[in-house]
């Protein structure tokens, strides 16, 4: 966790009325710092959410706040006067000097939103219910930003679901042995080889590019404290042109098992079935709509696809000294890995009943 931020000085530049009170540290987001700056407004307690983007990932962190500020206008268009509507997008505030961003003396960006009250994200799936709200949600922002007006978003991370390329950025890592760790994954290295020849397929099928999150983890939605509903999505850092089976994909990789990313006993992790079909459901209830033929054939794929793609970036990020995702712990990102490839492996078990299952949803 970086330090040394103060919070306190940075929540004064944006426009926020009322008094400060205090910021701390919130959330569990791999890659950026995140606090809840509360401010005393009519006499009563107002959270903000406050964001250091960090600039090693996010390499042009004006064009990433362009994207976020055009996506929420579009979403806050399109809902508003819809019940709960300043609840259904995040609202960006503005800083002192009008922009949507604030640079701080050692050129660190920070931004800040409203904090969507009465709604919570968990960073793990506790029923069906849970993952169709989740699925339904993140459907409806890819829906809503179907029509986003020209011109066509910045890619924040460019070639973020480029799988092929990831797959040669391990091989990369595998060769370069920098920090001699390959001995020590050289289970995973064979698992991963051993599959190179899936990478290519969802690029090689010609698909519709579309506005997409392409970081559709389970805690990305918040849903309402009350009803249970799939209110809002957050994190949209990572929200570029990409294929809308990405965000699929990693819903599958994030909600069907019931362990957590980082679970060290194997044995926990497993593709649920129960909740790859509520997750199809969800996501068809929303943005079946306006996907192809093509798209929803290959949505139990994607699943396979994306969780051994993020498999291969912890098993590079391994490998290469643990540069990109935070780790709290030796051999954290192997775990992770380790995670990701059982799960491609009980996916690879059931993806025959997988496709059954969304044949029989979409007829």
């Amino acid at each position: 966790m970086s330090m040394g931020y103060d919070a306190g000085a940075i929540a004064l530049q944006f426009q926020i009325d009322g008094k400060f009170i205090s910021a701390t540290h919130y959330g569990s987001g791999h890659i950026n710092d995140t606090y809840c700056a509360v401010f005393q407004q009519a006499g009563a307690p107002a959270r903000f959410i406050l964001q250091h983007v960090n600039c090693n990932i996010f390499k042009n962190p004006v064009a990433l706040m362009e994207n976020v500020q055009r996506v929420t206008a579009h979403l806050a268009a399109k809902v508003a006067g819809a019940p709960d509507g300043d609840r259904r997008v995040l609202q960006l505030i503005s800083a002192r000097d009008g922009q949507f961003w604030h640079v701080d003396a050692e050129g660190n960006y920070w931004r800040a939103y409203s904090m969507i009250e009465h709604a919570s994200s968990f960073d793990a799936v506790e029923s069906t219910e849970q993952a169709y709200q989740a699925a339904k949600a993140f459907g409806q922002f890819q829906k809503l930003c179907a029509d986003l007006p020209a011109p066509r978003l910045h890619d924040t991370i460019p070639d973020f679901h480029h799988t092929p390329k990831r797959f040669l950025a391990l091989e990369q890592a595998i060769a370069a042995d920098a920090v001699g760790r390959a001995k020590l994954a050289s289970r995973e290295i064979e698992f991963a080889l051993a599959r190179k020849s899936i990478t290519g397929v969802l690029l090689d099928a010609n698909l519709t590019e579309r506005v997409t999150h392409n970081d559709t983890k389970f805690n990305n939605v918040l849903l309402d404290d009350a009803t249970g509903e799939g209110i809002c999505v957050i994190d949209l850092d990572t929200v570029m042109p990409g294929l809308a089976l990405y965000d699929f994909g990693d819903m599958v990789r994030t909600t069907t098992s019931p362990a957590l990313e980082d679970e060290q006993d194997l044995s926990k992790v497993t593709m649920q079935f129960p909740m790859f079909e509520a997750l199809v459901r969800g996501y068809l209830q929303s943005a079946g709509g306006f996907l192809t033929k093509a798209e929803k054939q290959m949505l139990a794929f994607s699943g396979k696809l994306i969780t051994f793609e993020i498999g291969i970036r912890f098993l590079t990020d391994y490998l290469a000294g643990d540069t990109y995702f935070k780790v709290h712990r030796e051999g954290h990102n192997l775990d992770r890995c380790r995670t990701q490839f059982k799960l491609v492996e009980s996916i690879e078990a059931q993806e025959e009943r997988m496709e059954r299952l969304v044949e029989s949803i979409e007829e």
